[in-house]
């Protein structure tokens, strides 16, 4: 099912928001260095509950640092309140998740740029059955 509108534009309201907060919050935390991103967010039909997909760079470290995300996931979202206070009723319950998707590009342009490229040498990938 496609988002509505107004889903679309609280996740991007929510997304901002959440970005600002996140990063302002490693800075100060003494992670100098880290970045810290919000990739996506999607909001569920009722307005109640948010998926939030954070990219950490550099990934070393990034679940440890995801779990204490979602440790301090009450001020996070009491924060946020304070922000779209005038944009939003409610602020949806928020749900954080690892947003592994630069960690998988880096690993098929590693594979990609070895000796053993299955671009140019065939053979290496495995035959399609035909059905």
């Amino acid at each position: 099912m496609e988002e509505t509108q107004r889903q679309k534009k609280i996740a991007g309201i929510i997304q901002k928001d959440l970005a600002d907060i996140l990063q302002r919050a490693a800075t100060d935390g003494g992670l100098k260095g880290t970045l810290i991103s919000v990739s996506k967010v999607s909001v569920t039909v009722d307005l109640s509950l948010a998926k939030v997909y954070v990219s950490i760079f550099p990934n070393k470290g990034a679940k440890e640092l995801l779990e204490g995300i979602k440790e301090s996931q009450v001020a996070i979202r009491y924060e946020l309140a304070q922000r779209t206070k005038h944009q939003l009723r409610r602020v949806p319950e928020l749900n954080f998740y690892l947003d592994d998707s630069l960690e998988y590009i880096e690993k098929i342009e590693k594979s990609l740029k070895r000796e053993e490229n299955p671009i140019e040498n065939r053979d290496l990938l495995d035959k399609r059955k035909k059905s």
